[in-house]
């Protein structure tokens, strides 16, 4: 594991490659080089060069403990509209939109990136929507939870439709009433 320095270098160092060339032209030995560390350092901590980008995605996912977290006032309907307000604004972001599509499609075919993924940052944001839902009586909190992720990465990644300002309100709406909250 490298250290911390030595980690907030590379993120910096494969953030800033990856807006200048693309994901595709993100290589370990171009990491190494732009964050002054050795290939075999980064090898030791990351697979691939997906690898590397998502964990420094991942990194500014998180709250100061290094947890996911998501809203949590005691307002059920305000802290899911938060929450997606928050998914959409860092999904629709000019400067991460197309590395996080990148991304996206690298879990769909590298295991070890879709693990990551979900252990990270899909599972605890899962479990996190559902224990605010079971917390309010709803039945199958699982199931709620997918139902208020989904249709954000749909419209996301197939942009099937823009978000408007007030989807995200009216899609968690439509959540709670499937769920019979309130």
């Amino acid at each position: 594991m490298a250290r911390a320095s030595t980690r907030a270098r590379v993120h910096a160092a494969v953030l800033s490659l990856a807006a200048e060339s693309g994901f595709g032209g993100l290589t370990m030995e171009g990491i190494a080089a732009r964050a002054g560390a050795g290939k075999q350092t980064l090898y030791r901590t990351w697979s691939s060069p997906a690898a590397v980008l998502l964990d420094a995605l991942l990194e500014q996912s998180l709250d100061a403990s290094g947890e996911v977290a998501i809203p949590d006032t005691g307002d059920l309907r305000a802290d899911l509209e938060t929450l997606v307000h928050g998914m959409i604004a860092e999904l629709t972001d000019p400067a991460t939109d197309r590395l996080l599509r990148a991304v996206t499609a690298e879990l769909q075919t590298d295991p070890a990136v879709g693990s990551e993924v979900l252990d990270r940052l899909l599972g605890p944001q899962l479990r996190a929507i559902a224990d605010r839902l079971a917390r309010a009586g709803v039945e199958c909190p699982e199931d709620g939870a997918e139902l208020l992720l989904g249709p954000v990465f749909h419209r996301w990644l197939l942009r099937t439709r823009p978000f408007t300002e007030d989807w995200p309100a009216a899609h968690v709406e439509r959540v709670l009433r499937a769920v019979s909250f309130g």
